[in-house]
């Protein structure tokens, strides 16, 4: 834990120091979970963006995406059920004042135990080798069977709880497993209580005649309500999706944990729209194909888990999350949910709007059932940052920091470097970003050792250096380094275009999920 601790604080530190992520106005002493995005945090908010974008929407025939307002009409949220119904269980620690969400302390209790076990099965397959069974030892070994199981019933009961908002019973759960404060340890809590979450506001030319609103708490509505107008101009038929990105406001009383819970952040939402009876057969079809969309970026299978929900929102008949191990453990990174027909049914119902697709095959209008993926963005950007952000000692016994981003997700793909400030090296090298600019977002870098400007640029993440230097002059050639290998070769500048599109092209990583779909 400790050790998740210490690079945590890496990331952050790491993430301000090298212009990816700072404090919101952080000259008045900032605001509490409100990030603002600096010069290399915009760029890979945006490569990320795009490379789910590309992957959701170009690469599919039948999905097509939208912008939708983030203002919308009020009855809006009464029909989506987030007036009544969208809320985090909170619970008070009397002794140290701080609030917690109640459910995330059971969770990570109950993630505990699991690690617990997996620590067990790891420490049996060193002492046993290659005869290790690990399948047989998890339902044999006792203190294996009793943290797994336990840590099964603690999810299924909160779940259950939740589900009936049986909120003393929540509480009774968390005293029951002791499950302390984690700043003063103590166990004295208060009552769970449950706590709205949307942002309200409001519209209007005075006071008097301004209309109530909220700021939207996801994108996803916006997509339903505009489910016809979609279908009828673009001639959808079913199957179909609907895409979109953009911010989404909650007002989180516990935000924490940098950037992966925020007040104010980004979804990457689509809404798949099938024939009803079918929704199963495309929750699993989706669940492949994001976490084949996830792994494409090479963080690491063993970093991506599915966690099936115990307790499932009011609008859903199946739903898992795709996990991802953050510094501080294995978190939420997308939802994959069958939303049934609630919301399309829902809206019919407020609006008085019939909102059918008419099935020529089945010869019958029908409302239909949807299918969706929501992935955070700004958590996206967490997980590939900070797993990319790594230490590593050199055979000179030396050691370097270098932020090993997916080439495609990068910031700057490639900085030219002139070995001095003279002898028309500069010139050259400004020559070669007029070239190379076009195509790729590339940067000057001549101050310091040229040794010094590869470490920062290693750890800025940059994939490529390309360094000018006398011989240049002679033979037309400079030599190219790669970050992750540190490898060093002479080619041309002629070449330097389709060596660093071969490495960084969008379109080359996305060929790779294109075939394995």
């Amino acid at each position: 834990m400790a050790k998740q601790d210490d690079h945590f604080k890496k990331v952050t530190a790491h993430a301000k120091e090298y212009g990816y992520v700072v404090q919101s106005s952080e000259i008045y002493d900032g605001l509490a979970a409100v990030y603002d995005y600096a010069q290399n945090g915009v760029e890979l908010k945006k490569n990320i963006r795009e490379y789910w974008w590309k992957a959701m929407v170009q690469l599919h025939e039948n999905i097509v995406g939208i912008d939708s307002a983030i203002f919308m009409h009020p009855t809006t949220w009464k029909a989506s059920g987030h007036i009544d119904a969208f809320n985090d269980p909170l619970i008070d620690n009397k002794d140290s004042k701080k609030r917690y969400r109640a459910d995330v302390l059971l969770e990570d209790y109950a993630e505990k135990l699991l690690q617990k076990a997996e620590k067990e099965i790891k420490k049996a397959a060193k002492r046993f080798g290659d005869a290790f069974d690990e399948e047989q030892y998890k339902t044999t070994n006792p203190r294996v069977v009793n943290y797994l199981a336990e840590h099964q019933q603690v999810l299924s009961d909160m779940g259950r709880y939740l589900e009936a908002n049986d909120l003393a019973a929540v509480k009774a759960l968390i005293e029951e497993k002791g499950i302390a404060c984690p700043v003063s340890g103590s166990k004295n809590w208060t009552d769970v209580k449950q706590f709205n979450l949307m942002f309200g506001t409001k519209i209007g030319a005075s006071a008097d005649s301004a209309m109530d609103l909220f700021l939207r708490p996801e994108t996803a509505q916006g997509i339903f309500v505009n489910f016809l107008n979609i279908q009828k101009s673009g001639r959808m038929k079913i199957p179909f999706g609907i895409a979109q990105t953009g911010k989404a406001f909650r007002n989180e009383i516990v935000a924490r944990q940098f950037i992966f819970r925020m007040r104010e952040f980004e979804q990457m939402e689509m809404q798949f729209f099938v024939r009803p009876g079918e929704q199963m057969k495309w929750y699993e079809t989706w669940k492949k194909r994001r976490l084949s969309w996830h792994l494409s970026l090479g963080l690491g299978e063993e970093n991506y888990r599915f966690h099936q929900h115990e307790k499932l929102a009011h609008y859903a008949d199946a739903a898992a999350d795709i996990e991802f191990n953050f510094p501080f453990g294995f978190k939420e990174l997308e939802g994959i949910h069958s939303r049934t027909d609630f919301d399309l049914s829902s809206h019919e119902k407020f609006s008085g709007k019939k909102l059918q697709y008419f099935d020529p095959e089945l010869n019958k209008s029908y409302v239909p059932y949807v299918v969706e993926t929501s992935i955070g963005l700004d958590r996206m950007f967490l997980a590939v940052f900070a797993k990319s952000l790594q230490e590593e000692t050199l055979p000179n016994g030396s050691t370097r920091t270098v932020l090993r981003l997916p080439a495609v997700l990068a910031p700057v793909k490639a900085a030219v470097l002139p070995l001095v400030k003279k002898d028309g090296l500069p010139e050259i090298a400004h020559q070669i970003i007029a070239d190379l600019k076009f195509d790729f977002n590339v940067i000057y870098d001549e101050k310091d050792a040229v040794g010094r400007r590869y470490r920062r640029q290693d750890a800025a993440g940059t994939p490529f250096c390309i360094t000018v230097d006398h011989d240049t002059l002679e033979d037309q050639s400079v030599t190219l380094r790669d970050r992750d290998t540190m490898e060093q070769k002479r080619v041309k500048i002629t070449a330097l275009k389709q060596l660093i599109n071969d490495t960084v092209s969008i379109s080359s990583w996305l060929k790779k999920i294109d075939s394995e779909a």
